[in-house]
């Protein structure tokens, strides 16, 4: 807690640099706008509304649940062409296709997942569960995720995630599939479920749990506040998830998200998203090695207005973080888990 030193990384191969005592040094640096507090429950203009008319010219329906839409701006799309043979080695490229879709949690800008009701977390989990089986049916990868925030690059207030199937695997899931598969190799259990009886063990980076999920500050954590959303029993996919624990982790999901918003009384940025087993081909093949987890990363480090950069050392060298995971999940530990508003 007093002095730096480095943690390693299993689900990364990598380590992080720890520098529990650089928190202490005055700040002069960039200041953040706190994100707007008067955002309008229905707005004509905005194109995630129902009833409003998105950028191609189609008009959204009168949702009040949830509300999937393929990305009128796509960043895969599933009839791209092969790219041409390379003529040397370092300059190689390879087919991208998929499909991207968006999917709005609830009809009102004005509610974020913290200040929506269980039930409603809970349609937004099981159409999770739903995208993930239905485009998982014919795609490798299924990468659903949340960014939160103007300073999260979030350009839309509205609640929302997005879903990106592709035809191949992303780097991070490809690093994930090679050590959870090494780790289950030379250990004899899974990676992610060894780790979470660790944690529920030892408690010291614990924020929350249930009967189904904790949630810990992990022991390799980079940035300030992240948190690995993790269920107790073995399970691959999120569509796995038996009807209790869709329960359980809409609960548990609640909790975490209103204690991030607590922390500095503001409506908490951060990117979030879902890792688990492969699909499509790899629906046929022995997954056991993979454990369902959601990574929870949020830029905030000081305040609502301090943030945390990943540049320089972090860019050139190795990641590098200024307080202990253990000190950052006591102050979330700690907090109350009705929401400040």
């Amino acid at each position: 807690a007093e002095h730096q030193h480095a943690r390693y990384n299993p689900l990364r191969d990598d380590w992080v640099l720890v520098s529990a005592h650089r928190v202490k040094r005055p700040w002069q640096g960039q200041l953040e706008k706190p994100p707007p507090e008067d955002v309008p429950r229905w707005d004509p203009h905005n194109p995630l509304c129902p009833g409003a008319t998105r950028a191609n010219g189609e008009v959204n329906p009168q949702y009040k649940g949830t509300f999937v839409f393929p990305n009128d701006f796509p960043a895969l799309q599933p009839d791209a062409p092969e790219p041409g043979d390379s003529d040397h080695p370092l300059f190689r490229a390879a087919a991208a296709r998929g499909v991207c879709k968006v999917m709005c949690f609830h009809p009102w800008s004005d509610l974020t997942l913290p200040l929506m009701s269980l039930v409603e977390i809970r349609a937004v989990i099981d159409a999770w569960a739903e995208l993930a089986a239905e485009l998982g049916a014919s795609y490798p990868w299924v990468q659903i995720f949340e960014n939160k925030g103007a300073m999260m690059g979030c350009s839309n207030p509205h609640p929302h995630c997005q879903v990106w199937a592709s035809s191949f695997l992303p780097n991070e899931a490809r690093l994930e599939d090679r050590t959870q598969r090494q780790h289950l190799s030379q250990h004899g259990v899974p990676m992610l479920l060894e780790y979470a009886e660790q944690e529920a063990r030892r408690k010291e980076r614990l924020v929350v749990e249930n009967a189904d999920w904790l949630v810990v500050v992990p022991y390799w954590a980079t940035w300030p506040y992240q948190t690995l959303l993790l269920p107790r029993r073995h399970v691959c996919r999120l569509q796995d998830l038996r009807d209790s624990e869709r329960d359980s982790l809409a609960s548990i999901m609640q909790r975490l998200l209103i204690k991030y918003d607590n922390l500095f009384e503001v409506s908490f940025p951060y990117s979030m998203g879902w890792h688990g087993a492969p699909t499509g081909p790899y629906l046929e093949e022995d997954c056991g090695h993979w454990q369902l987890h959601a990574h929870y990363y949020p830029p905030l480090l000081r305040s609502a207005t301090v943030r945390k950069f990943m540049v320089g050392y972090e860019m050139l060298a190795q990641a590098q973080r200024d307080l202990t995971p253990e000190q950052a999940a006591e102050r979330l530990r700690s907090l109350p888990e009705v929401h400040y508003k």
